[in-house]
């Protein structure tokens, strides 16, 4: 459907006819208004019938009556009462039969990691990455959930995703909703002028071609394989490293990630996992998503949470942003406890904090804060998330220390703290001091007048022979 101005009329155009100048009756386009978008599928009555005194292009074919097959209409307050009707695990079950997946082989954390990957779906200007194994889907949701996305699967110019100066034409971030980049590691190739141009836009949803600065709302979700288990990427290297170099040497765009999904916890695809129960239709999720995007939900947590001190400026950014976009998900009516709150919160200080460890792993000075936490507003309680994959979540039991184990911390001269656990070892001696290679100057000393205070006292002390 295209308004021409010359005709000062709206025409129709039916791919399948193959006719671009079809009549339709305006009341068509006020009952159905994504007819202006196209691409909507529709039973219709065809009437041939040449009209001599029609002003404007002449064509002989008229709609008498039509019928959408596919959504053409999205009522938002509908959607957000029906979600009344359910309880937040039943939801999240549907949204998951939805997109084909049956829930009951999923645990809670893999169910809300699910959800995240469509965050970008829901929310403008969001950057997204999820490395992980093969076989997971991570970028089903960009081809089959939504007719609002594109699923790139090689390099790109700078024309063709922002904009094209020989043309006039604007690029891909100003015609999808977002824009999935799988298979990032074939991105090699990809010009650094396309790197440095997503850099700003990731950051402000603005960029600057020729003399104009031109904006996008379009959101940024980047896919890509690991060819090593997550443990020996955490000891040998970084969670980075699965990106090529032309995007892994610039922190300042990694910087700019919102949320990194750990892909390694999400569940190789079985037939198994395929739902046969009912969701919503793909195309009505999809208009949710997208009339969503519309509403910001960036200050639900401040009615019962603080941010740490350790989050910077972008950090907050990050973690509001999916915050907001999980609460679209899964609470589209704003309605959720403090305990639903906390829930999301911590999921996104968790998801924006894997992007920070990283960053500290590749330059350590610039990044070193990454003690992430959660401050309650009325017992003022501070909880810290951290990571499971690098052990930054009860990293010290709770149960009592065996005997001759402590836990003690160290600053350095540039006040980075270090942890340490030392334990003590008991094994049978020939009642002389021994002192091993490389402990010299004062520790010697003490360890040497300790040693003679024991020998001098060991009858007292009820060790002696």
């Amino acid at each position: 459907m295209r308004y021409v101005s010359d005709d000062d009329k709206h025409w129709a155009e039916l791919k399948n006819f193959g006719h671009k100048h079809v009549h339709i009756p305006e009341h068509f386009l006020r009952e159905y208004d994504r007819l202006l978008m196209g691409g909507i599928w529709v039973q219709l009555d065809l009437r041939h019938m040449y009209d001599e005194e029609q002003k404007g292009k002449r064509s002989p074919f008229w709609i008498d009556s039509l019928k959408p097959i596919q959504l053409a209409t999205f009522d938002l307050d509908e959607y957000r009462a029906c979600r009344s009707q359910f309880t937040t695990d039943e939801w999240i079950d549907l949204l998951l039969r939805t997109i084909g997946l049956e829930p009951t082989y999923f645990s809670r954390r893999q169910k809300l990691h699910y959800l995240v990957r469509l965050i970008p779906l829901a929310e403008a200007n969001y950057n997204l990455v999820e490395l992980g194994p093969r076989e997971t889907g991570k970028s089903y949701g960009y081809q089959e959930l939504s007719p609002y996305t594109i699923l790139l699967t090689g390099p790109t110019t700078v024309a063709n995703l922002f904009f094209n100066m020989a043309t006039g034409k604007m690029g891909l971030v100003g015609i999808w909703d977002a824009i999935g980049f799988d298979e990032v590691a074939d991105l090699q190739k990809m010009p650094k002028e396309v790197v440095t141009t997503l850099k700003t836009y990731c950051e402000s949803g603005t960029f600057a071609r020729g003399k104009d600065s031109l904006s996008g709302a379009a959101s940024i979700a980047m896919f890509g394989n690991t060819n090593q288990p997550v443990e020996v990427m955490v000891r040998s290297s970084h969670l980075f490293m699965p990106m090529p170099d032309v995007i892994r040497e610039d922190m300042a765009f990694l910087d700019r990630i919102h949320f990194y999904i750990p892909g390694w916890e999400m569940p190789k695809m079985k037939v198994d996992f395929l739902t046969n129960h009912y969701g919503f239709v793909v195309d009505y999720l999809a208009e949710a998503l997208r009339e969503l995007r519309k509403h910001t939900f960036t200050e639900v947590l401040d009615h019962h949470f603080s941010l740490g001190a350790q989050l910077k400026s972008r950090d907050v950014k990050a973690v509001r942003k999916t915050v907001s976009g999980l609460v679209k998900l899964v609470y589209p009516n704003g309605e959720l406890s403090k305990n639903e709150v906390s829930e999301l919160l911590e999921l996104a200080l968790e998801g924006r904090r894997r992007v920070k460890e990283q960053l500290k792993k590749m330059g350590s000075f610039e990044f070193h804060q990454t003690s992430f936490s959660l401050i309650d507003n009325e017992t003022r309680e501070e909880k810290f998330v951290g990571v499971p994959e690098q052990g930054g979540r009860d990293m010290i039991s709770l149960d009592p220390l065996a005997p001759g184990s402590v836990y003690t911390s160290s600053v350095d001269d540039h006040a980075k703290v270090g942890l340490y656990r030392l334990e003590v070892g008991c094994s049978p001696g020939t009642g002389k001091l021994k002192i091993a290679g490389g402990v010299e100057g004062p520790m010697r000393e003490s360890i040497n007048r300790a040693f003679a205070y024991l020998m001098g006292q060991k009858v007292k002390m009820g060790i002696g022979l």
